[in-house]
């Protein structure tokens, strides 16, 4: 069954330029890697350092797998780097109701 990884973090307020930018750049391959249904990243309107992620994967093992490819390349570096603190990640499994 397919899952929602939800993805909440905050930017440090001077990296958020950069980290749209990295986005841009990395989230092709993200898209196109094994398991990713779609990934949507959104900015609060209200406070522009709040970044959240809706990802949809075909598995949380799928995601998880991911996440170590990310790691692995360095690209979880990076990003945290732009972080002003950790970020949450969250599972969800749609319920047809």
């Amino acid at each position: 069954m397919s899952v929602v990884a939800l993805l909440e973090a905050p930017v440090k307020p001077d990296d958020v330029a950069k980290m749209r930018a990295f986005l841009a750049e990395i989230l092709p391959d993200t898209r196109a890697y094994d398991g990713c249904q779609g990934i949507d990243v959104y900015f609060n309107v209200d406070d522009a350092d709040k970044m959240v992620m809706i990802e949809r994967w075909d598995s949380r093992a799928h995601h998880e797998k991911y996440l170590g490819w990310r790691t692995e390349t360095g690209v979880m570096d990076k990003l945290g780097g732009m972080l002003a603190g950790p970020p949450s990640i969250r599972y969800f499994e749609r319920v047809d109701a």
